[in-house]
Order: C-alpha cells, then structure tokens, then sequence
C-alpha cells in the first residue's frame, strides 16, 4: 500500500485527487494539507510513502520550501510536484529541493498514477517535457538559476547586503551566503559585482 499525503492550497483540488485516487486499491490517502506548513507537520506525523505537492500556496513559503524541509527529515517520503506552474525557475527549484518527480495538473490520470508507483520505489518521475527542459538547461548551466536564487541576485543588483537580503526573503545569512556560492558556480563568476554582469548579460536581472 502506497501512503501519500496531498498538498494543494485549493479543496477542490485536494476533494478531486483523493477520488481519483480512492479508484487505486493500492493507494491510500492518509492526509491532506493546505500550506507547505502543515505538508510538513503531515509527513512528520504520519510518514508517508509519497507527497503530491503543488508549487505555490498563496503565502511565503512555497512547495520548493516544504520539499527541502521534508528532504532534510530522517524518515522522508518522495515527493512528487504536481502543480500548474512549468517556468524553469520553477521546475528547478523544485528539483533542487529534492523533488524525485514533476507533473503538470493537466496530465492524464494514468501517468499521475504510474508516476506515484515510481516515485514510490524510488524512481524519478518526470513528465517529458520537463524531461527535456531540464536536459536543455544542464546544457546551459550559466542560465539554470532557481527562482530563490534570481531573487537574492536580483537583491544584489538592487545594492542589498547579506542582512538584507536575509531579512526581506526571511531566511538567514548563512541560506544568503549558500545562495551565492551556488550562483557564482553557475555563472563561473567570483564576486557579487561580475554575478550581477552576468546576470543582467544573460537577461536573468535588470
């Protein structure tokens, strides 16, 4: 029996899955979230095999936030994005929170299905077209910057400091100073001044 959780800030959406769902015998629904908060409290409470998270909540924090948290707990399910959003920033910022899967909510009942079953045994679950695109940006890596990341580069552009940057995305110094060592390699730069050249090179910042 594969146990997921469903996180999804809209209850039509939630209602829709777990009857679509309930159709599979060997699945079984055990809960339910409407913010990346409780998908963590969830999961922590009931362990999970699967995680069905959507990307954006109407808050803060978003579905990448909830996935890396998950990703650090001890006994962590797989989580599989399941959202209407496929900007890159998007889909790599999921995948880099540790996302084994990536769906659009248009896709077929069946490929939902098969996708929950291989993220279940570990397997990579990715629609492909996503496929693709990800593929696409590896062979780009100066462009395959997160969505969390373009906004600390674009607070760079802007002047901000460390602190600043910090306090206005709500995370702490050290997830700043993280941020940028991971944009310096992706952009093969050593300063914030020739990160924020690059960046408005490639089209990433103003």
């Amino acid at each position: 029996m594969i146990r997921i959780v469903l996180a999804d800030d809209h209850p039509v959406v939630r209602a829709g899955l777990k009857a679509l769902l309930a159709g599979d015998p060997d699945v079984d629904v055990v809960g339910s979230a409407a913010t990346p908060e409780e998908a963590v409290a969830l999961v922590r409470q009931l362990a999970p095999d699967v995680v069905l998270m959507d990307l954006q909540f109407g808050g803060e924090r978003t579905g990448a936030d909830a996935t890396a948290e998950i990703h650090t707990l001890r006994q962590r399910p797989a989580v599989l994005v399941l959202t209407n959003y496929d900007t890159d920033g998007d889909i790599l910022s999921a995948v880099e929170a540790g996302a084994c899967g990536y769906l659009l909510k248009d896709a077929p009942p069946d490929e939902l299905v098969a996708a929950i079953r291989a993220a279940a045994v570990g397997e990579s679950a990715l629609a492909p077209a996503i496929a693709g695109r990800l593929l696409d940006r590896m062979r780009v890596p100066q462009l395959s910057l997160s969505a969390r990341e373009v906004e600390v580069l674009t607070w760079v552009a802007a002047g901000a400091s460390n602190s600043r940057i910090a306090r206005e995305l709500r995370i702490t110094d050290a997830t700043v100073k993280s941020h940028l060592v991971h944009i310096f390699t992706k952009l093969g730069v050593t300063s914030r001044t020739a990160a924020v050249a690059a960046g408005r090179s490639a089209g990433i910042v103003r």
